[in-house]
This record gives C-alpha cells, structure tokens and sequence, in this order.
C-alpha cells in the first residue's frame, strides 16, 4: 500500500491542469509533464507496446498469461486537473487513523474539512486520508485512477499465477474540459471494452451519465443616450434577463438529484450593445434532454416575436447517456460487480450527474462503465482520498482482469 500511496503522491505534486480556452492537445504544454513520467514508469514496471503520440495519449500492453482465447479490456484514466481550481504547487497531507473530528487544512486561512459538512468523511473512522493543505485540489480526479492502474498491472506482472487475458492501459489528457476521448484511437487501442477508473466513493459503478449540451445565447441591443431613450433602447442584458426568466426555476443544478435534468447558466457577460450567456444542458432521458434543447429555442422565438432577431440559439450536443451502449453488453458491468462483491464491497450502482471519457468511449465503439477510483470533493481544496479506498480499487481491477479470464475460460 505505501508503494501506491507514494505513486499518487509523486503524480499530484505535478501540475497538469488543462485549459478550456486553448485550442492545442494537449491544451497544455504541462500535460507533457507528467505523461513523460508515466511513459517511463510503464516501460520500468515492465508492460509492452508502451507508446504515446503527438497529441499526448499514451497506451500500454500487459501480454495475456494463458493460451486460452479471453477477450482484450483495458483501463482508462486521464492525468488532466481540473481548470476550477489551482493544481500548482499541490502540498498533500496524510492524516493517520482519522478520528472523526474536524480536519484543519489550513489554520491560516481558517479552511477546515469537516464532516458536519462534508458527511461523506464518517465512512472512514480509522482509515488513512490523503487531503490538501487547503490552498489547491487534490488531483485524485483521476490521477488515484492512474496509480490504481499501473499499481495493479505491476502486482499481475509480479503474480503470474493469476490468469488473464490481454490487458490494454490507457491515460488521456484533457478529460476535464471535455476532450478526453476526442483523439482517442479506439481501432488502435483494440479492446473488446474497458473501465475508465474515474468514479468517486469505494464502490461506485456507473454505466449512466447525463446527455449533455452547451448553449450560448448571443443578444443583440440598441446603445440610446437613457434620457431618450423610450421606445428606442434595446438592452442586450435586459434579453439576457428576460431569457433567464423563461427558463424552468427549479429545473436547476442546486434542486435536482439522481436522473432530473436542468438548465445551468454559468457565464453571463457584455453591455447594452450585445451581451452573451452561456448554459449547459442536462438529462439522462433522451427524450427530455431533446425537449429541453426546443425550451430554449422556444424562449428565444418568443422574446424574438417582439424584438426581431434580439436573440441567436447555438446548441452544441456534447455526450450521451452511455447506458444505451453499455446494457447491450451488460456482462461487462456483471463482472465488474462480481469483481467488488467478491472483496467484501457493496457495489453502489448509480447514474453519474455528469460526463466520462466513457460516454464518448462507448458510442466510439468502446463499451466503458466507470469505476471507482475513491476520491471525494473533486475540483476543490477540500478534496480527499481515502488510502484504503486506493487499495481496494487497485484490488478491483486484479479481479476484474481474473474474472474476465475466468468466465472465458468456462465457456
């Protein structure tokens, strides 16, 4: 265990945060970083056809260990934080044997994890956390996903006893803006299906995520001196308001859970003349997620009605729900589920409020649920990892190997 903790440790204390502005792959030059130094750890531990192109992604190859036929899956995770919030200088602790009791992250600035707030933590009395010092994020979102997966594919190199298959790895950038399968090569990649380790709380499964859009609403205004400007002015902002107003109040991120879609505005900016709102769009049913994208043109066609062509729709589709490529297969899910029962896990089966490598992955021809990678409070300072949480996904990924090779072998 200590030889994955001191892997996380060394991959969080390099910054790889991404950038959703830049139009480069990797969108940072950063990125490189790390991945260099993930290129020359799979090459150390031993696994073959170890190779990463020009835009940053980087495969590897554990060989199979028996001569039966068994099918090809692979293990996905991205080494990109977050752009929400500083990965510089990451100064992780560890908290031993955690008591129950508040955590002080930083006294200085009075930043404290508690599990008055943050429940989550009375999960693991007596557990080893990793937490930030309260100024940065963590980076277990996902590089607790790349240290799970390289610290289980060197404890099969160094177990030959347990049969499996071949084995393919996969590390992505740009997974938090979006991009992470984008120039994923899936042919190349050549898996029968895969697991992104990018899930949060021991024992999560997830082969539901969201359909998901973005929005940018443009207005168009008419800039009049305000002291005449009665039946001239148009306020690009005041459409912008109006538009706002017309949307569904509850249908929002703070008042939905499980599969309730919403609406999410999260950047508003201009002045009298043109001003612009960008929005995400979300649902897990398709038929919904559909009529939500037609709210919005219907809004803007009616403010339109009275101020002619005050308001421009573009609707982007970004990812699907992967649930409708996943259940066709769904003995990849069984085996994954089998793989935690059997290490005393209670699977936590649920749809993700969000996106995955794996949802593009999975209409790329790449069935991929996600697992649990064990962290908590992503793309903030009060981020943590249990350690123990660490080693039963690393455990996970062992037996996911051995069960696919074993129900092959059956056959």
């Amino acid at each position: 265990m200590q030889g994955l903790v001191d892997r996380f440790l060394k991959y969080v204390k390099i910054d790889t945060q991404s950038d959703p502005y830049s139009d480069a792959t990797p969108s940072t030059q950063k990125q490189w970083d790390l991945a260099h130094k993930l290129v020359a750890e799979l090459k150390e531990i031993g696994l073959e056809e170890v190779e990463i192109d020009e835009k940053s992604y980087i495969m590897a190859t554990l060989p199979a260990n028996t001569e039966k036929e068994v099918p090809t899956i692979g293990f996905i995770s991205h080494f990109d934080t977050t752009p929400d919030f500083s990965g510089t200088d990451v100064n992780p602790k560890i908290i031993e044997q955690y008591d129950g009791k508040d955590i002080i992250l930083n006294a200085e600035k009075g930043v404290v994890l508690s599990p008055k707030e943050f429940e989550d933590l009375d999960l693991y009395h007596g557990q080893t956390l990793i937490v930030t010092d309260g100024t940065t994020l963590l980076g277990a979102d996902d590089k607790a996903g790349i240290a799970e997966i390289i610290s289980a594919m060197e404890y099969l190199i160094q177990h030959p006893e347990i049969k499996h298959g071949k084995i393919r790895i996969g590390f992505t950038p740009d997974e938090e803006i979006g991009r992470g399968a984008h120039h994923f090569d899936v042919e190349k990649f050549g898996a029968d299906w895969a697991y992104t380790m990018d899930g949060s709380q021991i024992g999560e499964l997830e082969y539901e995520n969201f359909n998901a859009a973005s929005a940018v609403i443009s207005a168009k205004g008419k800039s009049v001196h305000p002291g005449y400007a009665k039946d001239k002015l148009v306020n690009a902002i005041g459409l912008l308001q109006e538009f706002m107003e017309g949307l569904p109040k509850e249908e929002v991120p703070e008042h939905t859970v499980d599969r309730e879609g919403f609406f999410h505005v999260h950047k508003i900016s201009g002045s009298i003349e043109h001003a612009e709102l960008e929005m995400i769009i979300r649902d897990h049913d398709r038929d919904l997620f559909e009529a939500r994208k037609n709210k919005v043109e219907q809004i803007a066609q009616q403010i339109n009605k009275r101020i002619p062509e005050g308001l421009s729709v573009k609707i982007e589709d970004q990812y699907y729900n992967m649930k409708e490529k996943v259940v066709p297969v769904m003995h990849i899910v069984d085996i994954a589920e089998e793989a935690m029962k059997s290490l005393g896990i209670t699977p936590i089966i649920k749809p993700i409020r969000g996106g995955t490598d794996g949802s593009q992955l999975s209409y790329m021809g790449l069935p991929c649920p996600n697992v649990f990678a064990g962290g908590h409070n992503f793309h903030g300072k009060y981020e943590y990892v249990p350690v123990e949480s660490m080693q039963k996904a690393v455990e996970t990924i062992v037996k996911i190997c051995e069960l696919t090779a074993e129900r092959n072998l059956k056959t």
